[in-house]
């Protein structure tokens, strides 16, 4: 989502900005800008294209300064146009004293709008950071850092903000709650970004602000405040940030980039686990697990799916029982707290808000056995959960979800095999089997992107539709609704999926000719349940478009198209089937011509409600 870049510095920052920006911009945004102290003036340059054409414009209207602000903007208050850009000033561009960049959402904006327009503030925007902008230049007493602590206490909701003064330079002042902010250190030089990302190559010190800290930057110090306005020490960690992996390379888009790196990432991810132990989790985990007698996993979005599939592995493997809650759902409904449950989050960023609000009020409410499966392990999801197990999926820039699904899943496999295990329900021989077949899934999932040739020719006919349906049995059901997101996230045809068996109490109704089916169909033991669901499409005129196991005796007729997976894998088929309906979306995408890596309206990190 918005993304952060700050600097004080004695030397031009333009480029760090600038190449900050661009280091961000795989969160999705809708418009950038930056604003620069410029000989005692403040000046900005804003854009609603791509931070190249921002740069563009700043190179030929040569802006340069020592102390700046960035920023990249998911619009919520406020349409995608350069007047809601940030970085926003304080009172009026022409004689402009205060800068500011913000991340969140503010919820007391409008009375704060209505305040400050009765003391003859104009706003020129419909953001809510307008709002903090002005608040801040009324509220300012001649020093910025009291005036930004004093200024935050008056907003309700979640912010990271970022700001500078005309009257004083070499200082930047960020605040945090929320939102996600670090601090870059340098020599005679300092930083704040939304991400260590932005910093990358700039300096490998990072300060991770805690919630309600306010910090000062200047030259060659800077000073930390918490949320009571005292002074706090936050530990400086080494943080060496993913450069390369980044780099597009030989690909047309991220996203195929990401879907191929799925074998090496999933390989990666299980490296090391040479059998299974509570301590892949922790040092605490084998006591909490002996403590817990169920599961509540909290996510959003393709994280959510991921956890629909892990209920159905621990409850079978396990025999433990398990609630999976929408995140945005489960802190606004009265729920049943239970002392004895792991609260497990998922989050490729690991700043997802949603998911780190339901954490917290799952603690309020006496759960406080907590674990959470996450790409970051410098990330706030990281640090709020007792227990963690870090993916290693490495960056991943396309908005579309690919690798830090099927690296979600092959970590939650291996929790439920933990789980059995310190249970009783694992024997060594049950081990040795799920081993051999974990470590064989780098090689499985080479072999489902070969088929990529035939899911080019299905791709060229759903481009030309406007619906879909995806179905699935089982634990299949998940990955079929994981498919049914990623055709419309990047392809923009209206999909849904449904438990196969549901079709016939209403799905039904809408397929025609016109309609895509497709069918996730493993050899497994609801295989003669899906082939009569099938029928049921058949028999209405409707094409199925069916991912088959070998030996499940379905083939290609009229009606009935069918592309065969190389091998049956147990309850590791999810992470197989995934792979091709990922290849089927990108390649639909790319037959529609539309932006693969940042579909419309979409953000890679939502760090807001």
């Amino acid at each position: 989502m918005c993304g952060i870049v700050g600097a004080v510095a004695q030397r031009n920052i333009t480029p760090i900005l600038i190449e900050g920006l661009k280091r961000l911009e795989y969160r999705g945004y809708d418009s950038c800008g930056v604003a620069l102290h410029v000989d005692g003036r403040l000046q900005r340059s804003r854009s609603t294209s791509r931070v190249a054409e921002l740069e563009s414009q700043i190179q030929e209207g040569h802006l340069e300064g020592f102390t700046g602000i960035a920023h990249t903007r998911w619009a919520t208050h406020g349409a995608p146009a350069t007047r809601n850009a940030h970085p926003h000033f304080s009172p009026t561009e022409e004689n402009a004293r205060i800068a500011l960049v913000h991340n969140g959402i503010i919820e007391n904006h409008d009375e704060l709008r209505r305040e400050l327009t009765d003391l003859g503030y104009n706003f020129t925007s419909q953001t809510d950071t307008e709002v903090i902008a002005h608040l801040v230049d009324h509220m300012y007493n001649g020093d910025l850092f009291e005036t930004v602590q004093q200024a935050v206490k008056r907003l309700h909701g979640a912010y990271a903000i970022a700001v500078f003064c005309r009257e004083e330079p070499h200082r930047v002042v960020a605040a945090r709650q929320g939102s996600p902010l670090i601090v870059g250190l340098g020599n005679g030089e300092n930083f704040v970004a939304s991400d260590a990302m932005a910093l990358a190559g700039t300096t490998d010190q990072i300060i991770y602000l805690e919630e309600g800290d306010v910090v000062d930057l200047q030259l060659a110090r800077y000073w930390i405040v918490d949320v009571d306005g005292r002074p706090a020490e936050r530990e400086v960690k080494t943080v060496h940030a993913h450069t390369g992996a980044a780099e597009l390379g030989p690909y047309r888009h991220y996203m195929q980039k990401e879907i191929f790196e799925q074998p090496r990432v999933v390989g990666d991810t299980l490296e090391g686990v040479t059998g299974i132990m509570p301590e892949l989790f922790g040092d605490q985990a084998f006591r909490v697990f002996k403590e817990i007698d169920r599961v509540l996993i909290l996510a959003c979005g393709t994280s959510y799916y991921a956890g629909l599939t892990a209920k159905y592995w621990i409850e079978s493997v396990a025999k433990i029982p398990v609630n999976v809650e929408i995140a945005s759902e489960y802190r606004y409904r009265d729920s049943v707290p239970h002392p004895q449950t792991l609260v497990v989050t998922i989050s490729q960023s690991g700043e997802t808000a949603d998911t780190l609000a339901a954490l917290k009020h799952a603690r309020s409410l006496g759960m406080i056995h907590t674990l959470t499966i996450c790409n970051v392990a410098t990330s706030a999801m990281v640090r709020e959960c007792k227990l963690a197990y870090i993916t290693r999926a490495g960056v991943e820039v396309g908005v579309a979800s690919t690798k830090a699904f099927t690296t979600q899943l092959a970590a939650l496999f291996l929790l439920t095999l933990t789980l059995a295990q310190v249970n009783g329900r694992l024997t060594d021989e049950q081990e040795a089997n799920y081993l051999k077949q974990m470590r064989h899934l780098p090689v499985a999932l080479s072999s489902v992107l070969a088929l990529e040739p035939q899911i080019i020719a299905w791709a060229e006919e759903f481009a030309r539709k406007e619906n879909a349906l995806f179905l699935g049995r089982g634990i299949h059901y998940p990955i079929a609704l994981e498919g049914a997101l990623k055709l419309k996230e990047i392809s923009y045809i209206h999909a849904e999926a449904y438990p196969a068996g549901e079709l016939k109490h209403g799905p039904l109704a809408l397929v025609t000719e016109e309609m895509p089916v497709v069918t996730i169909a493993p050899n497994d033991a609801l295989l003669e349940k899906l082939k009569s669901n099938m029928q049921e499409v058949r028999a209405r005129g409707g094409q199925l478009y069916c991912f088959a196991d070998v030996d499940t005796q379905i083939t290609s007729s009229e009606g009935l198209h069918v592309i065969r997976l190389p091998e049956h894998y147990g309850l590791l088929s999810p992470i197989l089937h995934v792979a091709a309906l990922q290849l089927l979306a990108y390649h639909t995408a790319l037959a529609r011509g539309t932006d693969v890596d940042k579909p419309r309206n979409l953000a890679k990190s939502v760090t807001v409600e």
